[in-house]
């Protein structure tokens, strides 16, 4: 795991990819690997009551809950971690520019950072974190979940319900995975 020490990993892509499953198994194996971690998990995800990251397959993490990038650089300048998580990353508060940079003093005080965030938003626009900290990454996974309508490989969460505000907390109720081309008809429809 030595190799990982002061990298940027990044899980990506649509709901329901896996994207946080592969969060925690990096996560727990760092764990196991012996290094100090911690995970945070932006505390407008208010899907699950305690302080924890919850994957679709209901295994969790615990978890800190913020609301900006400053308390997670809080935390880190008081406790030390050697890996720091932060799952549904797209929700993290602050400038973009100021998370951009912060991840970045993380990574070279030597810092892990794994990050699971979802690239778009339910119309296909990018999420501005995760396109600004693409190109930092020194892993970059983009997961893909299946389209309900035809079973190939989604491109983007589409969102089932009329809300028209970019950020909804949701799940299966809400979103469901779609291809480019069954998005696109769906869009058209």
């Amino acid at each position: 795991m030595h190799q990982y020490k002061g990298k940027l990993i990044i899980h990506t892509g649509s709901m329901f990819s896996g994207k946080t499953s592969s969060l925690e198994k990096d996560v727990k194996r760092f764990d196991i690997a012996g290094y100090k971690t911690a995970a945070f998990k932006p505390a407008v995800d208010d899907r699950h009551p305690n302080p924890e990251i919850v994957t679709h397959d209901n295994t969790s993490l615990h978890a800190v809950l913020v609301n900006h990038i400053s308390e997670i650089v809080e935390y880190c300048n008081t406790y030390n971690p050697e890996v720091v998580a932060i799952d549904e990353a797209q929700f993290l508060g602050g400038d973009v520019n100021h998370i951009v940079s912060s991840i970045n003093k993380f990574l070279e005080n030597n810092i892990t950072v794994i990050l699971a965030g979802l690239d778009m938003d339910f119309s296909g626009k990018p999420f501005e974190i995760i396109k600004e900290l693409m190109p930092f990454a020194d892993y970059l996974h983009k997961h893909h979940a299946v389209c309900v309508k035809c079973g190939t490989d989604a491109w983007v969460s589409h969102r089932k319900t009329k809300e028209k505000e970019r950020i909804v907390i949701g799940a299966t109720r809400e979103y469901e995975p779609l291809c480019r081309k069954c998005f696109l008809e769906e869009k058209d429809s």
